[in-house]
């Protein structure tokens, strides 16, 4: 096995693997510096207008002075808060929902064309519901950051349940293996990619509910800043808000992907 391990081509596959890597990595570098260096100059020389669209310049001297006087924290940790509970509970509800309409055939036939409707529904549009309804506060942002998680992750990982080989589930069963045994011995571990792509979408959906969530209640907050910057027409708070959003947002889909690999990991 270690002569196999030590092989010219496989050392040869594994170099090749790590200049991709790099290959990659060099080019979303690259990328993401191009794009400020270019809003910058285009900013700057005015064919873009700076009043609108600001610049990174700006952007950046906005967040060097909120991060001195401290509001930096104040807003971010809200909606990281805020974010991180709505994504939690609704992907944890969500893959309960889909779990039950699995192992009950009855439960599934009677709850699925409601699932089907509420999933059309435009969910942003049942704010000033959940916020008249629960008040507005922490409470009433979570919930909606939550609602807009909850039926994908259940449809979702649902359809990853059901597409579980039938056959391979029968086979089971005639050796004794209850309907809980099959599902973590054969149905859970074979959709789990399933569960954390899921997962992965759930992360751009949580933003989208407490931002606007915020938008509609919040006095604090990165979706209260984006608000605030649009009626005093400081569009540079919005850019900045907007951005740091944006990297938020990728810093918690890396968390998820990390957590992925060291999921799959224990399970094989």
């Amino acid at each position: 096995m270690k002569q196999k391990m030590n092989h010219p081509l496989y050392e040869h596959f594994l170099q090749r693997q790590v200049k991709e890597k790099r290959i990659i990595k060099s080019a979303q570098l690259l990328i993401f510096i191009g794009f400020f260096v270019v809003w910058e100059v285009c900013s700057r020389i005015n064919w873009i207008d700076p009043l609108i669209f600001s610049s990174p310049s700006r952007i950046s001297k906005l967040l060097a002075d909120n991060l001195i006087n401290g509001s930096l924290w104040f807003h971010m940790r809200i909606t990281i808060f805020e974010t991180l509970a709505g994504f939690l509970i609704g992907t944890f509800i969500g893959v309960i929902l889909a779990f039950l309409l699995w192992y009950s055939e009855r439960f599934s036939k009677i709850i699925d064309p409601y699932l089907v409707v509420f999933n059309a529904l435009p969910k942003v549009a049942l704010g000033p519901i959940i916020i008249v309804t629960l008040g507005p506060g922490y409470i009433s942002i979570i919930t909606l950051g939550a609602i807009i998680c909850v039926i994908v992750t259940a449809l979702v990982i649902f359809n990853g349940f059901s597409s579980v080989d039938q056959n391979y589930l029968k086979v089971l069963s005639s050796f004794g293996s209850t309907k809980w045994q099959n599902f973590t011995q054969a149905v859970f571990p074979a959709t789990l990619p399933a569960i954390i792509s899921t997962f992965k979408v759930n992360v751009g959906l949580s933003w989208v509910g407490v931002i606007v969530g915020e938008f509609l209640v919040a006095s604090k907050g990165l979706g209260y800043l984006i608000v605030y910057g649009f009626q005093v027409f400081n569009f540079t708070l919005v850019l900045y808000s907007l951005v740091l959003i944006a990297l938020l947002a990728a810093l918690m889909y890396q968390g998820v992907a990390y957590f992925e690999k060291w999921l799959l990991k224990k399970v094989h």
